[in-house]
């Protein structure tokens, strides 16, 4: 029996490894039908918006030519009143002139007044057309302009393959949370070497190897956090201290404290509650930086350099 013991021993390891490759292949699969679906709704909301954008640009270019077609009605018909008018007393003034009795000399003020006192020449109506530059001039640019109004930006996008199952991500991967409403985290995940499973961890989809990066963290109300710079060598699977042997670079605030996760811990005086934290990566200086974005004037009360190596 005993020299069955191993070749057992093994034959339960794959059956344990075939278990995870079928439930990261149903996990794949689910993946791929999220991810499908939320761009099609992402895409869906950018039609919608050229959708009604054009709409609203057609809407103005056809106020326009209403407006100025009533103009243009308005202006037409009073020139018809004014040839009317014209033609009436040249009319009158033409019988005048052709009368052989002393009538015309008696009614000679007044048709001389007929004749001077007729509309003045018809000028050119200025803005009659519709004006196509303003309308079509830099129009996918213009419109993308706007769009980028309306498009929010994030620096830094979580990624839930990292994420610990005890953390809930929101829909577009910006936020991460023990759950709730409004969050999509699933704690059935697989057990992939990329996910955190000892400690509720996660990091950004992207990492840095030269530059200067820098992003906001939104702490809000939560009073159990930590968060920085992360080695993408920083083990999964194991216990470790948030500290820069570990290839960890964070700040930390737990039991009302701030504090440098540094070797050993130090704590950082800060008078005012965080509710936001930006961080600044400086890979080639060899630094990152916390501050507290809110303080515009004096000392910010968190400003924390730490050294990567």
């Amino acid at each position: 029996m005993s020299a069955l013991r191993p070749l057992e021993e093994k034959l339960q390891a794959f059956h344990v490894a075939s278990r995870s490759c079928d439930q990261v292949f149903k996990h794949t699969l689910s993946q791929a039908q999220q991810t499908e679906r939320k761009i099609k709704n992402e895409f869906e909301k950018l039609h919608r918006f050229l959708r009604e954008e054009e709409e609203a640009r057609i809407a103005a270019v056809r106020e326009e030519e209403e407006r100025k077609s009533q103009m243009m009605k308005e202006k037409i018909e009073e020139m018809k009143g004014e040839i009317s008018s014209l033609s009436d007393t040249i009319k009158v003034v033409k019988d005048q002139l052709e009368a052989e009795d002393v009538s015309f000399l008696l009614a000679y003020e007044d048709t001389m007044k007929r004749a001077w006192g007729a509309p003045q020449s018809p000028g050119k109506v200025p803005g009659a057309l519709i004006d196509m530059g303003k309308h079509l001039g830099n129009l996918k640019h213009r419109v993308w302009e706007k769009m980028l109004e309306s498009v929010q930006y994030t620096p830094v996008t979580l990624d839930p393959n990292t994420a610990a199952p005890s953390i809930a991500l929101s829909d577009d991967l910006t936020r991460g949370g023990k759950g709730g409403e409004g969050w999509a985290g699933r704690q059935q995940l697989p057990d992939n070497p990329e996910r955190f499973n000892s400690y509720a961890c996660v990091l950004g989809s992207r990492g840095f190897v030269s530059g200067r990066h820098g992003w906001e963290v939104e702490v809000g109300d939560s009073t159990n956090w930590t968060l920085g710079v992360a080695a993408e060598s920083v083990r999964r699977k194991e216990e470790f201290s948030a500290c820069p042997e570990e290839g960890l670079w964070t700040v930390s605030f737990r039991d009302g404290e701030y504090q440098a996760m540094d070797t050993p811990c130090a704590l950082i005086p800060v008078h005012n509650r965080l509710r936001r934290v930006r961080v600044e990566l400086d890979w080639d200086g060899g630094w990152v930086t916390f501050s507290d974005p809110t303080e515009a004037n004096g000392a910010p009360p968190l400003h924390l350099h730490v050294h990567l190596h």
